[in-house]
């Protein structure tokens, strides 16, 4: 079990998914993104397993849950910078995004 003071270390930013591509590299069906944080963190990239419960377009504009404050980590010939969160789909591979229900708030702000 952690403590309070251990979930307080996770930094969760909300950011807007503004660039997809194919990965054809990786070793499951992934997409490669770029994600906009706003002024305070900037764009970073992150590697997700979506591919067979999105498409590159319903990506596009998305705003998404993120871990920002992980070590980068290397797929393949890609580094991510940050983790996109998301829950595994029953329906078949890959995940559902963390998304928030309004969008009244702003690049960058954390999950509190």
């Amino acid at each position: 079990m952690i403590t309070y003071e251990d979930f307080e270390k996770v930094d969760i930013r909300l950011g807007k998914i503004i660039e997809v591509n194919d990965f054809p590299e990786a070793r499951k069906p992934a997409y490669k993104l770029l994600i906009d944080f706003g002024h305070e963190i900037g764009i970073k990239r992150s590697s997700v397993q979506l591919v067979g419960t999105y498409k590159k377009e319903e990506l596009m504009g998305l705003l998404v849950a993120c871990v920002v404050n992980f070590p980068i980590k290397r797929v393949g010939p890609f580094e991510s910078q940050v983790l996109t969160l998301g829950f595994k789909n029953t329906e078949g591979m890959g995940y559902v995004l963390v998304t928030p229900s309004k969008t009244s708030v702003a690049l960058g702000d954390k999950l509190s």
